[in-house]
């Protein structure tokens, strides 16, 4: 049996990938993974892949018990895995609580790094990862600390175990979004007040994804970044200096509040 798995698919952009990755692989069945498993019902009836619904939490460790002894059971191809499981909290860091801080590394960094040692062995020459990362990755960013500490992370061990697997014919990629409008900004929100409060560029998560799949599939890219907003603020943070960056995000975050609308509704 040869399957997809998708983790954080119960919304936002890892619904998305559920939605679209029948165009670029062929798979028997998707394994979605989540919290919410009346969103995830609710998926199954909107793809014609079977999905096998695992309602589960990355932040708790029987939950990776549970997965290895299915896979261990099934033995299945993995063709692809897309962990997009994670959140972020924006604003002071004093004001995010030391347990949403360690939250976040535990969910950002240990369970994506746990999701991709725990299905390597099921994987084979031609098989992809697709990590969902963050345009924070590239440079520090003051108000969204621990966050963007965590993509950076995904980023480095993302690249550096691509050229790893190389040799086993193996494809790892981080995706690198900016802004993108998901459930993600109801909880990212709770914490922050007016510290950031400027989004220069808002994308939807169906164009997205479907760059990142492209990218994923058709290139040889080791890292995707939607937009060429996007793509030029990547170049930046390259060349200039990053005590530069972050004065030139925090001028930003001082223009009139652009962030109306900006949460969705969350699917139950």
């Amino acid at each position: 049996m040869k399957i997809a798995i998708v983790t954080g698919a119960s919304s936002g952009m890892g619904r998305e990938f559920v939605l679209q990755l029948n165009e670029y692989v062929s798979v028997d069945e998707i394994w979605v993974v989540a919290r919410r498993k009346e969103a995830l019902q609710s998926l199954a009836q909107e793809v014609s892949i079977p999905l096998r619904i695992l309602p589960m939490d990355l932040c708790r460790e029987e939950s990776f018990d549970s997965l290895e002894n299915l896979l261990a059971q099934e033995k299945p191809e993995v063709a692809l895995l897309v962990n997009a499981a994670g959140f972020g909290k924006f604003g002071d860091f004093r004001k995010v609580s030391h347990r949403d801080d360690s939250l976040m590394i535990d969910l950002n960094c240990k369970a994506l790094v746990r999701m991709t040692r725990l299905v390597l062995p099921y994987m084979h020459r031609g098989s992809h990862i697709l990590q969902l990362d963050s345009l924070s990755a590239f440079q520090p960013v003051p108000y969204i600390a621990t966050y963007g500490a965590t993509k950076a992370f995904v980023l480095s061990y993302t690249r550096a175990i691509n050229r790893e697997l190389k040799k086993d014919g193996i494809r790892c990629m981080a995706m690198n979004p900016g802004w993108v409008k998901t459930e993600f900004f109801n909880h990212a929100c709770q914490t922050n007040d007016s510290e950031v409060q400027y989004f220069n560029h808002l994308y939807e998560a169906k164009d997205v994804v479907a760059t990142g799949l492209k990218d994923l599939y058709r290139t040889k890219k080791d890292y995707s970044v939607h937009g060429l907003p996007i793509k030029l603020q990547v170049l930046l943070v390259k060349i200039v200096p990053h005590r530069f960056v972050m004065s030139i995000w925090l001028k930003q975050q001082k223009k009139p509040k652009n962030n109306a609308n900006l949460t969705v509704e969350e699917r139950k």
